[in-house]
């Protein structure tokens, strides 16, 4: 019969008695390196080091068959949150293990600083796109990060530098719990300035980021109670603003999501932008208009998000920006192909184009196409319901829109 395999989550050190009496009968023991080197590891038993997961495996699991054999694995903190558990899970079912986790790295770190973390969303860049990670800093208040190679305080800090008008700062931490913990405080310039050593975990935190009100559901709340908001809701110039049915199949198409950005080109009141970063995508709103720039940074407050916002004309704006998920352009000026270019040349997903002018919906859809996008459109006519003397209604027509689309496949 195959043994359990226990693992151990070192969150206080030294070992606590039950569990240094479970790694004292080991016949193998599996960890990161410093754990095998700070670890009583019996001497006649085997080591594996855990780099390349699957000889690692291979050798628990041949370990695990032999009668009186006891596997081990030491690991950081809580194993089965973005841990080793969910690999042994996969590799062996969860009725073979035996988890004994500590504290997460997570909930010490904000631990330290005296903040609950509940409101925070927690993402890990090991193995992983780091943009997502970055993204996620970008939209939200206070997130953490667990860090990898190449994707450290300095290149959060660098990325996050890339998006004017985000505050955050960063809180560094190492070893927690250990004996060499170390926990610091810096502005975006100095983590991107500094060569850092592996570290274990980053906060990420807004000015805003502290004691919240009281919430049912940890990290990100999920998509807003509504959108497609009335035009009211957002200040505009002269009705400068997109129709609430024209952003709701924008918004469709779009698909914003945390972990992901989204360009808004040719913003105007930035009404899009907002919405996106409520569904918890960050939000870039690129606008050449000094007094449209003061509207959009106005409607980003009010509804309680963080928008960044370039002042510029596209396509030239956007050439220092970081690849987007989507983009939404609006407008309909002669360089507006020249812009759909551009934009779905760098855009993972997807790109959405508004448009009143029918003479230019051949040219973006040219320019959809020759970026590698399939391309599609409808033309959107509404009508309103509008008051009548007598209390009765009558269908108020809007201005007919093209909104095509292009999805990479």
């Amino acid at each position: 019969m195959t043994s359990l395999i226990t693992v151990l989550g070192r969150g206080r050190h030294p070992l606590p008695p039950e569990d240094a009496a479970v790694l004292s009968a080991a016949t193998l023991v599996a960890g990161a390196r410093r754990h095998l080197e700070s670890a009583a590891v019996p001497a006649g038993a085997r080591r594996v080091v855990l780099g390349p997961l699957a000889p690692a495996l291979d050798a628990m699991e041949q370990e695990a068959a032999r009668a009186g054999a006891r596997v081990v694995v030491l690991a950081s903190g809580d194993p089965g949150f973005f841990g080793i558990v969910r690999a042994l899970g996969e590799r062996f079912g969860p009725q073979r293990l035996e988890v004994r986790p500590g504290v997460s790295s997570v909930a010490h770190a904000f631990a330290r600083l005296g903040l609950p973390w509940d409101d925070a969303v927690v993402v890990s860049a090991h193995g992983r796109a780091p943009h997502t990670a970055y993204n996620l800093c970008r939209a939200h208040a206070k997130t953490a990060v667990l860090t990898a190679p190449g994707a450290g305080p300095a290149e959060l800090a660098a990325e996050l530098l890339r998006t004017p008008g985000i505050e955050r700062r960063l809180v560094v931490a190492s070893d927690l719990g250990g004996p060499a913990e170390r926990v610091e405080e810096l502005t975006l310039a100095e983590a991107a300035a500094r060569d850092w050593p592996a570290v274990n975990l980053v906060l990420c935190l807004a000015p805003r980021a502290g004691v919240g009100p009281v919430r049912a559901l940890a990290g990100h709340g999920g998509a807003p109670a509504g959108w497609a908001l009335p035009e009211d809701a957002f200040e505009h110039r002269d009705s400068m603003v997109s129709k609430a049915e024209v952003r709701a199949l924008a918004l469709a198409r779009l698909g914003p999501r945390p972990g992901e950005l989204v360009w808004d080109v040719g913003a105007g009141s930035g009404s899009v932008a907002v919405e996106c970063a409520r569904f918890g995508a960050a939000a870039v709103a690129v606008e050449q208009d000094a007094a449209a720039v003061a509207r959009i940074r106005a409607n980003a407050r009010a509804h309680g998000v963080d928008v960044s916002v370039v002042h510029g004309r596209a396509p030239g704006a956007l050439t220092a920006l970081p690849d987007p998920d989507a983009v939404f352009v609006g407008g309909g000026g002669a360089d507006l192909p020249a812009v759909v270019r551009d934009c779905a040349a760098r855009a993972r997903r997807t790109v959405v184009v508004t448009l009143a002018a029918v003479d230019r919906v051949p040219a973006v859809r040219d320019a959809l196409h020759t970026a590698g996008l399939a391309a599609d459109g409808v033309l959107l006519h509404s009508s309103r319901l509008a008051p009548l003397p007598g209390g009765v209604s009558r269908l108020a027509a809007t201005n007919p829109v093209f909104v095509l689309w292009g999805s990479r496949p």
